[in-house]
């Protein structure tokens, strides 16, 4: 009974520091700031961190930051992730908090993975025990630019080595508190392809005088979605959406060009490169059938996110031992992508969601009216200690936080 008490008395102390932890959140979010721009944001963290007496680093990979902890002798290592980046487009939400700034707006959440890192950070400090290193890693960048590849290129673990990587991300499908991740690959690998089509241009009226690019992209598309269907092996998945088609200025001209641009979602190598030469091949024939030019850029700018068997147990223990935490193992991985990817082709670790939905309707990523829920940051902040608990000293007892009503 003693240790389900202190469990409960973690999330008390925890919950002391909250009207902090939801201030610099709702700060954070009235002024947001685009990849590599994160100068006002990391410099909240650096102040954060210094003032509880850290080893800082700072400017790591552009605008990253971390924050070092040392206890005891062993070597023992773990580092913790936080994205800080904002999005580039308008907020809706007419809250009290929101965005200062137009056309820039926490609609992913980093607001809060922010917020309950620095929370963490102030909590281990003062009250877990632990043998070893902590690295708190705050990454620029994460919304298609990679800041995390810019970290790890800047000497990131070079300089602060680390045995394993955790990260947690905000999840509106899941109900709040609830925890998921799973054993290999949680996130999918993302690639970006455009396709420029050239003809000769001409007159609507005079198509047989010009190779039609329209027409000959209207043709590839329709080919680029059967790709999925016809040469991925049903025992695997993937997706492949057309998202952009872009030609003509007038209604009686054929352009001469034509840009189709899309992504492609995937979760093995081995599926990734199928895709992209079924997509070559498919743009050769056409260029051929349609006697038009075309040229291909395909950039696989995020690597699949695939967490190590070890870790992803790890993770979902360190969330059983919160009280009243619901932990589950992911049935299906995410076809969203994410660049802590680049974290865990370098290092074994997990990536881990945190539930945060209010229900039917709440608010998507991405969507002008999401806010990060606040009510589960004390959540969070209890499952970053526990990985430090698990990966460098001795944990809370799992039995008393399952007699408590976690699953």
């Amino acid at each position: 009974m003693e240790q389900q008490m202190d469990a409960h008395q973690e999330l008390e102390t925890i919950a002391a520091l909250l009207p902090d932890v939801t201030a610099i959140r709702r700060d954070i979010h009235a002024h947001p700031e685009l990849a590599y721009e994160e100068h006002r944001t990391a410099g909240i963290v650096e102040q954060v961190l210094r003032g509880l007496g850290f080893e800082v680093a700072t400017g790591i990979g552009g605008t990253g930051v971390v924050g070092t902890l040392r206890r005891g002798t062993s070597r023992r290592s773990v580092g913790l992730r936080a994205d800080m980046d904002a999005l580039g487009f308008q907020e809706e939400t007419g809250l009290p908090h929101r965005s200062t700034v137009d056309g820039k707006f926490h609609g992913c959440g980093h607001d809060g993975h922010t917020a309950m890192l620095l929370g963490a950070a102030r909590h281990i400090a003062a009250s877990v025990e632990f043998d070893g290193v902590v690295h708190f890693i705050f990454q620029p960048a994460e919304e298609g630019l990679g800041g995390a590849k810019a970290m790890i290129d800047d000497g990131l673990f070079e300089r602060f080595a680390c045995d394993e990587v955790y990260a947690v991300h905000n999840w509106p499908d899941l109900p709040a508190g609830h925890f998921q991740t799973r054993s290999g690959p949680i996130m999918a690998a993302a690639d970006r392809f455009e396709i420029v089509i050239t003809g000769k241009g001409g007159h609507a009226a005079l198509p047989h005088q010009t190779p039609d690019a329209i027409l000959a992209a209207a043709d590839l598309v329709l080919q680029l979605n059967t790709i999925v269907a016809r040469r991925v092996p049903a025992s695997e998945t993937a997706v492949l959406s057309v998202t952009m088609v872009q030609a003509g200025s007038a209604h009686n001209v054929i352009p001469a060009e034509v840009r189709v641009i899309g992504t492609v979602r995937s979760f093995e190598p081995a599926v990734q490169d199928r895709i992209e030469a079924s997509l070559r091949a498919m743009v050769a024939g056409t260029a051929r059938s349609h006697e038009v030019d075309v040229a291909v850029v395909y950039d696989r700018y995020y690597p699949a996110t695939v967490n190590a068997p070890s870790c992803a147990d790890r993770a979902l223990a360190a969330a059983a031992l919160i009280p009243g935490v619901n932990s589950a193992p992911a049935p299906f991985p995410a076809f969203t992508s994410e660049d802590f990817s680049f974290m865990l082709e370098a290092k074994p670790g997990a990536y881990c969601w945190l539930g945060q939905g209010a229900g039917e309707g709440s608010p998507a990523l991405h969507n002008p009216h999401y806010d990060f829920n606040d009510a589960v940051s004390g959540t969070g902040i209890a499952w970053f200690a526990n990985i430090v608990r698990l990966s460098l000293g001795a944990p809370l007892e799992e039995g008393g936080a399952k007699e408590m009503g976690a699953q």
